[in-house]
């Protein structure tokens, strides 16, 4: 029986890093940025990262879906967030440099070119 527990115990350490992390923005700049190559408006929520269509509706939930390998930061020019997302396949990183009201965003795809584009605040 000691046995059993411990293995079960095992198990669940060694799950724990497949389960997807929690979105936490901290610092990084709240609000809404638009993809014009997409016609998508990307926002940043406290607890969230989605994109809308122009109209509003909802094309990718990041809170529903899962993201791993989550970080916020500051970089040389200013608040950074990275993360991956195995449900859309992709890893991205957006940077915000403080003296700019753009954004920069940049997707990383298997298999494909990378994406980089400079976003409007909306």
């Amino acid at each position: 029986m000691k046995r059993f527990a411990i293995l079960i115990a095992l198990i669940a350490l060694l799950a724990v890093p497949a389960f997807a992390e929690g979105i936490n923005l901290g610092d990084f700049p709240l609000g809404s940025w638009v993809d014009e190559n997409y016609g998508a408006v990307w926002t940043f929520s406290s607890g969230n990262i989605q994109i809308l269509a122009k109209d509003g509706t909802t094309i990718f939930d990041f809170d529903q879906a899962g993201v791993q390998d989550f970080k916020v930061g500051v970089g040389s020019d200013g608040p950074f967030v990275s993360f991956s997302c195995a449900a859309a396949g992709k890893s991205y990183k957006f940077s915000k440099p403080v003296l700019k009201s753009q954004m920069t965003l940049e997707i990383e795809r298997a298999g494909q070119p990378s994406y980089r584009v400079e976003m409007a605040k909306k």
